[in-house]
Parts: C-alpha cells; structure tokens; sequence
C-alpha cells in the first residue's frame, strides 16, 4: 500500500459515510414534502380540525395511496434494506423492526383502499418514517467517526523535496517521485520529506510529533532522520533510505487502520429494544390475529385491523429518537464543557472506564522545557543561581532552541548581549556585561575536556533532566537543570480518579527515570517507560488483557494507533490532528481533570438514554393489550388514533427528557 493509495482509500472511506449523511438528510426533507398531503387527507385528522368537508373529495384515497407509496419506497428504503441486511447477517436490530410496522402499515392501508373493511394507516406510516429518517440523520452525523485520522497522517508529509543533483544544484520533486538512495536538501524550518540518513549537516529536529519525544534531538552525520519531523536551525543533507510503505508514518498509518478495524461494535441499548419489541410486534400482531379468527365471530377484517394496530404501535416514534437526541444533546452539552464526542460507543463505554494510559510529553506535561535547578560551581561570591540563571537567559534570548527558550522564561531579566553566535548543535555563546559567556551542552564540555563532580548535576541527569553547562571567561561555573513542565492539574487528575478507583497509567518513550520521577511527582500507579511508538498500541492490548476496559490519552502523530487501540481513544486538542482525529473523545481545553467530567457526562448520558427507552417503549405494556382488544367485551379498543396519540405523547417525553442532562463536573 503506497501512500497515496492508502490515502485514496480513506478518502472513499469517509466520502461514503458523508455521503450516507447527505442521503438521509434529501430522504427525510424530501418525505416530509410529501407528507404534507397525505396528513392533510388523512380522515381522522381531518374530522380533529373539523375540516372534512373542505378537504375531503371523491378519490381522495388513491391520492393519498400515490404520496404514501412515493413515501414508503423513497423514505423508507434505508430500512427495507436495512431488514435483508440484518436478517442476513442473523442480527434483527431497529432496521427490521421499523421495516416490519412500515410494510405492515403500508400493505394493510393499500388493502383497505383497493376495498378491505377497515382504516388506513398511511398518516402514521408517513410520521413515522420522516421521525426515523431524522433519527438516523442526526445519529449518523454524531457519530460520523469515519475519522479522518489518515487523511491528517498524510499532512505531516511534505508535497515536495529539494532533489540534489550531480553539479550541485537542486530542482523541486513530488515527494512520490522520490526514489532510494536519492539525496535531498532540508533547509532549516522544514518537513523532512523522507525516512533516509544525514550524508552532510548538523541540526537539531523536532520529533515530538512523531515519537513524542519532547525535547529536540541532536543529528549529524549518519543519523536516521524521519520523514514528518522537522528539521532546526542547520541545512541537512540527507541520503533516502525508505520511501512509499516502507516508511515510518506509513508504517503508523498502518497501524492506525488496523486498530480501527479491530475496535469491536458495541450494540446500542435501542437496538437491543428493537429486538425486543420486533419478536413483541411479530408474536402479539400473530396471536391477536389467530385469537380473533379462531375463537371470536369478529370479521376477518376486524382482526385484520386489531393486528396492524398491535404491530404499528409496537414500533413506537419515540424509540427513534430516544438515543438520538439524547447523543445530539450530550455532544452539545460537551462542546460547550471543552469536549468534544466522536464516537458514540466508546462514549458510553466511558462510563465503565477501569484504567486510563495518559501520554506523558503534552498530556501530563506542556511538553515545554522550564527550568528546575540552577546550579552555580564556583565564583568569587558575586555569582548566584540568581546571577547565573539571568546571565544566562540574556545569551539564550537570542536562540530559537527550545532548550534556550525554557532558560528565558524562567528569568524575570536580562542583559544586553553583544557578538553573539551559535555554536552548531553544542550551544551559544557571546559577550554579557563584557564578559565572554557560553550556554552548552555536555557534548561541548567532552570536546574540550572540562569534567563535572557535582552531587544535584548527578541528580538531575538521574532524573532524566536536560542539564547544560555555563562557561564564564573560559571557566565552568555553574548548570541549568531543565524538565519537561508537568502540568498544575495532572495532580488534581490523578487524585480524583484514585478517588473514583480508577487504575492511572502513564506510557512514554523518555527513558526509565523520567518517567519514574513524574509518576512519582503525581501519583501514578503504574508507568511504561521507553516505549517505542509502535509498542504503544500493544501495551494498550496489555493492559485489556488484564480485563480493564481501558482510555487512552494523548496527542502525537506516534499516540494515534493506542488511541485507536483503546476502548475509549481521548486527545488533548492543542494535538496533532491525526491523534485527534483517531480519538473517540477531544479534550479541547487540554486539561486531564476534564476526563474526570467526562466519565461524568457518560454516566448521565447513559442514565438519560435508559430512561428513554423506557418511556419510548414502556407504553407498549398498556397499549398492545388494549390495541389487540383484551378489553373489548368492556367496548374498550384502542384505535390507531389513540395510538398515535399515545405514540405522539412518549415522543415529547423523550424530547423534554434528553433536554434535561446535564454534566456531572465532579463525576460521580
């Protein structure tokens, strides 16, 4: 699979599902066009208006039979084609039970046009088609995941390369024109357009949204470099290793869509009613018919009518719309709150969240270098932390580094600074206060042989920390320990899902001490420290062996296939857009205490969801007895006027009930 090609594929992937959108949208408008008439021919609505005399006319029913037959085939071919599929695949669902009141409704009504005894059905056929065309309209744009996870993975790649040639010019290439063992410039600030290896140059590359690593890594010659990173301050030179397929984000894009695919379905709660009241309309519209024709002396037509009555109004409007709208008003309600639903199912399964994996680099941390210690060696008194940090950040202020900007803004001055210059990928150095000044790293200090015994440096380097070293006047006198920032509400975080017993995991690439300093920091139980970016998504499956349902939070390129992976997948917004887009759940404001919300509003979304249901279908107890005549000998019958009012009074419940959630801040 090419590139290209995969891209292609998902492309068709989610076109298709908008596409699906947009064809209940034109079936549902369009079906209520044509409802307009056949309500306004229906006899019973007539008579409640009291214009029957004005509205009725000779042949009136065939007009009315003509728009309901536009109606039942247009309208209602999603769900007569959804009853062959279900029923194919042995899983009756709400498609089959919609088909089955709709076909019932519809033959019967065509029936007693064409001369049957009875009443026509045909203003409730068309309501309810229009109700379950909507139904499914909002549900399929709420839960259009279709994610364009990669579409954005294909993004991160450059369109183009500077291809060099023999005489040492460069000319402009398609990136897929690329071929091994071609050589490629990178100027400084750009993409890097191909896995390949560094032939000339020194630079810094960012990586971080590749392998979540936070701090910039240090290339020369013959080091990998990875297409998608972007490259420093140095031009590269770089020889193309692996192009297409064979590449590093092709190789995530692969992983990506095999853990989409893998994800398991979980049924909704309507369509487990669905099948419920699909065996309850088949079994009571057959026993009240064999009741009535075997052992009263009511016409075959009576029976007919009592049937179809029982059958119609087991397939209630409200069950269409009682998971619907309780999913548009909890998508609402979150994007309001800073999150933001994509996926329906991981979004109820998020009630029942066991264990949380967050990334560390952005996640738990800003992935933003800041200072931690400031070490001064030695001087004659004048030189503090104070002194020293602010000598330094004068230097620094002048380098694009992450590393220099962490030492700017943990300093609250500066001093002006003349001659400066780089030191490719060892430091800066310049003249501060007329002294000569230099910010390096460790690699500077091996090269010109200074040597460092000094008990918080061992410590900090322990720690993982970044340490670089200031030189004054050709004398080492002092460190800067920096770390990556971990975020003021991870604490918080981890406290309140401790509190709700809920497992907090952390999986990074950084090293062993890193990831052991923030775990110990925040309280974590548990850490998975240098894990490569293709291991995340099997520590994920590790962590479901043990029988957790289990949440995934992160934010890079190198996050994305874990998220996919994960029961429920949540990205921090100020993310990649891969990792968002391969995520089930957003978390716009970046906040790990907006998870603990989370968990909150899925459990009152939940709540609201079987609560509809009961109120969508609980009327069947009473209604289905009395529509299949139990109480007939009382003259007591329940027309399908009465239905549809029964039917027309759950449907506002449901409604006034899904517009009562609310997000639960503390999560229960």
């Amino acid at each position: 699979m090419s590139n290209e090609h995969g891209h292609d594929d998902h492309d068709g992937h989610h076109d298709h599902h908008a596409h699906m959108v947009a064809d209940f949208r034109r079936r549902f408008w369009i079906s209520v066009i044509l409802t307009v008439p056949v309500l306004l021919l229906a006899p019973m609505l007539q008579e409640l208006v009291g214009l029957r005399e004005v509205l009725a006319f000779p042949g009136d029913s065939y007009v009315s039979l003509g728009f309901s037959t536009a109606i039942f085939f247009y309208g209602g071919w999603p769900f007569l084609k959804g009853i062959y599929d279900e029923l194919s695949g042995f899983e009756p669902g709400m498609m089959t039970l919609i088909a089955v009141a709709i076909t019932t409704a519809y033959v019967y009504s065509t029936a007693v046009v064409l001369g049957l005894d009875g009443e026509v059905f045909f203003w409730e056929l068309a309501t309810l088609i229009d109700i379950m065309l909507v139904g499914h309209w909002i549900e399929m744009k709420s839960v259009m995941g279709a994610s364009k996870a990669l579409e954005e993975l294909a993004k991160l790649m450059p369109s183009e390369a500077h291809r060099l040639l023999e005489d040492g010019s460069t000319e402009d290439v398609p990136v897929d024109q690329l071929g091994q063992g071609d050589q490629i410039l990178i100027k400084p600030g750009e993409k890097v357009p191909a896995d390949g290896v560094i032939v000339d140059g020194r630079s810094s590359l960012n990586e971080a949204m590749l392998t979540g690593e936070s701090k910039p890594v240090e290339k020369s010659e013959g080091d990998e470099v990875i297409g998608g990173s972007v490259n420093g301050e140095g031009a590269l030179e770089v020889e193309v290793q692996k192009t297409g397929d064979e590449t590093y984000l092709n190789q995530v894009i692969e992983l990506v869509r095999q853990a989409q695919e893998s994800k398991s379905k979980t049924q909704d709660l309507a369509n487990r009613a669905a099948v419920w009241l699909t065996a309850v309309a088949l079994t009571g519209g057959a026993v009240t018919l064999l009741v009535w024709m075997l052992w009263t002396e009511q016409s075959f037509a009576f029976a007919i009518e009592r049937t179809v009555t029982v059958m119609v109004i087991t397939c209630p409007h409200a069950l269409g719309l009682a998971v619907p709208l309780v999913v548009a008003v909890s998508t609402a309600l979150a994007a309001g709150n800073g999150l933001l639903i994509r996926d329906r199912a991981a979004f109820e399964m998020a009630r029942n969240i066991d264990a949380i994996l967050f990334d560390k680099t952005g996640t738990l941390t800003k992935g933003e270098f800041g200072v931690d210690d400031v070490i001064v060696f030695e001087g004659d008194g004048e030189l503090d932390e104070e002194e020293l940090l602010k000598l330094a950040a004068s230097l620094e202020a002048h380098s694009e580094h992450p590393i220099a900007k962490g030492i700017v803004e943990s300093s609250d001055d500066s001093y002006p600074v003349e001659d400066f210059q780089a030191i490719t990928g060892k430091g800066a150095e310049g003249t501060v206060e007329g002294q000569d000044i230099k910010v390096v790293s460790p690699g500077y200090l091996r090269e010109n042989d200074f040597s460092v015994d000094n008990e918080r440096v061992d410590s900090a380097l322990g720690q993982g920390k970044t340490v670089v070293y200031v030189i004054l006047e050709g004398t080492l006198v002092g460190a800067i320990a920096l770390g990556d920032i971990i975020r003021p509400e991870s604490k918080e975080a981890i406290a309140r899902f401790n509190q709700m017993g809920i497992k907090c995991m952390m999986i990074t690439g950084d090293n062993a001490q890193v990831a052991k300093a923030v775990a110990d920091e925040i309280g974590l139980d548990e850490y998975f420290a240098e894990v490569l970016p293709e291991e995340k998504a099997a520590k994920v499956k590790e962590v479901q062996s043990r029988g957790m349902t289990v949440a995934m939070t992160g934010d890079g390129v190198n996050d994305a296939p874990a998220l996919a992976q994960a029961d429920v997948g949540i990205a921090v917004g100020a993310g990649t857009d891969v990792a968002v887009e391969t995520a089930d759940i957003v978390l716009v404001s970046n906040k790990p205490t907006d998870v603990a919300a989370l968990i909150g509003l899925a459990k009152n979304t939940y709540r609201k969801m079987v609560q509809n249901l009961f109120w969508a279908t609980g009327y069947n107890a009473f209604a289905i007895p009395l529509a299949a005549g139990v109480l007939y000998s009382w003259n007591i019958v329940l027309s399908p006027a009465v239905g549809a009012v029964l039917m027309s009074a759950s449907t506002v419940i449901v409604a006034i009930n899904a517009r009562m959630l609310s997000l639960d801040k503390e999560a229960e």
